[in-house]
């Protein structure tokens, strides 16, 4: 995964088993069904039209900041990730992406390249890949069940439309996703990646994990994320996801008061306002310690 990527692709080893196929579709069937009841159930999930999440990453000592993610229907995002004063903003209308790079240093927006579109293009769904599953053209099977570190878990392989194969582990108690493994390519080349989830949280109804901790073979990072607040059916403007505009100056750190609070939907002038200021805040302060140091 790269630097300023928030929603993390999950998935890719290779199971055997020895149901038949009909058996096999229908166990696999039976906990996709009960995998999604533990986050909400079908209805709820479908009902969200606009998800907004804030939190922390950390990609290693002295490499961490606040990230935020802005996702609306049908397959929108606009991520921004701040390190060192700097803010890296990937942005996807759900047909074309600009990735603005300041780490690189570039102040205008680039296209994005065709790895990732492809990347992006899951990130954007936030329904996840398991929702609707056959109407996207996945397919779906039960492995097994195994035990990983004291708990056991529920190993189901996706195989979607374009060929990519990920893994699910569920918790066989209370069906939420423990873990996820898939195969990520970057700049060519091709790393598996493992990615646990815990400490689940309720938003309006709907489970979501607060604490993401993802790592490859082949690379030292491991990437940790923390999530603050998430916000469903927030007002977002279309415009949020198209070109980023040139990067600005970095401004000196000033004190932001902490935002009041307000009831879901209610009272707020700006998308998403409450994490964006606690996102904002949590910037300026590190960089006003850095500054210090």
């Amino acid at each position: 995964m790269k630097t300023g990527s928030v929603v993390i692709a999950l998935l890719g080893l290779l199971g055997i088993v020895g149901l038949s196929p009909a058996a096999q579709a229908e166990t696999a069937e039976e906990i996709v069904g009960k995998a999604l009841a533990a986050r909400g159930g079908l209805e709820k999930i479908r009902s969200v039209q606009t998800e907004c999440v804030f939190g922390n990453i950390s990609l290693g000592p002295g490499a961490d900041g606040p990230f935020s993610v802005e996702l609306k229907r049908p397959g929108k995002m606009h991520a921004e990730f701040t390190l060192q004063g700097q803010t890296l903003i990937r942005t996807y209308d759900g047909k074309s992406g600009w990735v603005l790079n300041p780490f690189t240093g570039s102040t205008e927006a680039q296209p994005m390249s065709a790895e990732d579109i492809h990347s992006i293009a899951d990130e954007s769904d936030f329904d996840g890949p398991l929702v609707d599953y056959q109407s996207k053209g996945g397919h779906i099977e039960f492995v097994r069940k195994e035990e990983l570190e004291g708990k056991s878990v529920l190993r189901l392989k996706l195989t979607q439309k374009n060929g990519d194969v990920r893994f699910y582990l569920f918790d066989a108690t209370s069906f939420e996703l423990y873990k996820g493994e898939t195969t990520r390519t970057i700049e060519g080349q091709a790393y598996p990646v493992e990615t646990f989830f815990s400490d689940y949280r309720d938003v309006d109804g709907l489970k979501f994990a607060y604490r993401i901790q993802s790592r490859s073979r082949g690379q030292d990072q491991q990437q940790n994320i923390t999530i603050d607040k998430i916000e469903l059916n927030t007002a977002i403007d279309d415009s949020r996801f198209g070109k980023p505009a040139p990067a600005a100056p970095a401004a000196a750190p000033t004190a932001v008061p902490a935002p009041a609070p307000s009831a879901p939907g209610h009272g707020r002038e700006t998308y998403c306002d409450g994490g964006r200021s606690l996102a904002r805040a949590r910037s300026q302060q590190q960089r006003k310690q850095e500054m210090e140091a």
